[in-house]
């Protein structure tokens, strides 16, 4: 016995069917309907013939038409063997069946056929006329002119259904795969990025207490509580990371709009990285003076910050000593532009298509982090409607990132 249960994160989509079926029939002059394994028709009667137009005017196809209910009953028993099935109606008119198949699971089945199997006579075609409401002599008209499909005919029409059958069906099935794999790699990502954020909290919670009550401490120790409580924030940042990373991928991360200064994010996104910049002599300047004082826009003032953290972080990572960091702000229309430029290390042509990639790390000078920081950073400024880009001359010659906001 075939499974009829189809996974209920599967979902069909009936139209992937309408064009293959409406092409079969063109091709083969046959009537094709597609079914769901509870008996409900969703595509069809897609006809390909003169006959099958006569047909479809009728009562036949009707909702309680004898046409449909032969189909509804040849589908059901289909679905219960999960195999092919053949059947005449009225003793007349040739109808097969080819379950669609999913994992092994019957998810519907197409009907088609409706074509005389040997040539009919006036009676028989006045026979099969009264029950579907049409007048005799046109339907002998249309059925004496229509060519039998014989045995071996249907049979090929049948293998080149069912090869296109399995064809989509496999797509479906790899589809399905693909939706799985991502699921579950969300949520491990999610899960895990936030079952390792309790923990670091609090370790890091512990270190500051020894630090700020335990008095007499060894400088050793001092220095080592020092070392690990860098050591935390850094594994939290990359938590952090992780779990941004994770409402990226499963479409949950989300700004809060809200009207900021412009200058007063600049200044507390620089504040964060000027000891670093100072440790390392780099020169940073922003243009014009005032940090974009003058600018006000609608947006989330954390996010925007994180970003421009972020770029002024790895700025300062792969700028020399002795460097220089240019920040240029700008109100140009209805647009608000920053551009980030450093003398730094430069990006080499064939790595700027994967600068904003999940997990890209720079190969040198980038002892920490886990790649996720431009991937978030791109994805927030989108998520305000802008965009964020880098260009670069290439190696050595440092590298410009540019932020485009609506303001």
């Amino acid at each position: 016995m075939i499974n009829v249960t189809l996974p209920d994160h599967v979902p069909v989509d009936w139209d992937d069917w309408r064009t293959p079926l409406q092409q079969f029939t063109d091709a083969t002059g046959l009537v094709a309907s597609a079914w769901d394994a509870a008996g409900v028709r969703h595509i069809g009667p897609l006809v390909g013939s003169r006959l099958g137009i006569l047909l479809a005017g009728s009562t036949l196809w009707a909702e309680d038409g004898p046409g449909t209910q032969f189909e509804r009953e040849m589908v059901l028993a289909t679905c219960a063997s999960g195999v092919s099935a053949a059947s005449q109606f009225d003793d007349g008119l040739r109808v097969q069946t080819q379950p669609l198949l999913l994992r092994g699971a019957v998810y519907g089945v197409l009907v088609f056929g409706w074509r005389y199997a040997d040539f009919s006579s006036p009676l028989a075609s006045e026979r099969i006329a009264r029950r579907i409401g049409l007048p005799g002599h046109l339907l002998w008209n249309e059925v004496r002119l229509d060519a039998p499909v014989s045995n071996r005919r249907m049979d090929t029409y049948a293998a080149l259904l069912g090869t296109l059958s399995k064809t989509l069906d496999r797509q479906r099935e790899t589809i399905d795969d693909l939706t799985r794999v991502n699921r579950t790699r969300e949520l491990f990502l999610a899960t895990v990025s936030h079952e390792m954020r309790t923990p670091l909290s609090a370790l890091s919670m512990r270190i500051e207490l020894l630090l700020r009550t335990v008095p007499d401490l060894a400088p050793q120790a001092v220095a080592g509580l020092e070392a690990m409580r860098v050591h935390v924030r850094q594994e939290a940042g990359m938590v952090d990371d992780l779990i941004d990373a994770a409402r990226t991928l499963t479409g949950q991360m989300s700004i809060a709009r809200a009207p900021i200064n412009l200058g007063q994010v600049l200044r507390d996104a620089i504040s964060t990285v000027e000891t670093h910049a100072h440790a390392k002599q780099i020169l940073m300047q922003v243009t014009p003076a005032d940090y974009g004082d003058h600018i006000v826009l609608e947006a989330d003032g954390r996010r925007l910050q994180q970003v421009v953290w972020n770029l002024l972080f790895n700025a300062v990572k792969f700028t020399p000593e002795g460097g220089v960091i240019r920040i240029g702000i700008r109100r140009n229309g209805a647009l608000l532009e920053i551009d980030i430029a450093d003398s730094g290390q430069g990006i080499a042509p064939e790595d700027l298509a994967h600068v904003f990639g999940a997990f890209n790390l720079q190969q040198q000078n980038n002892g920490t982090g886990l790649g996720l920081g431009l991937y978030i950073a791109r994805r927030i400024i989108e998520l305000h409607g802008g965009t964020l880009s880098v260009s670069s001359a290439g190696r050595g010659l440092g590298a410009t990132f540019a932020i485009r906001l609506p303001v």
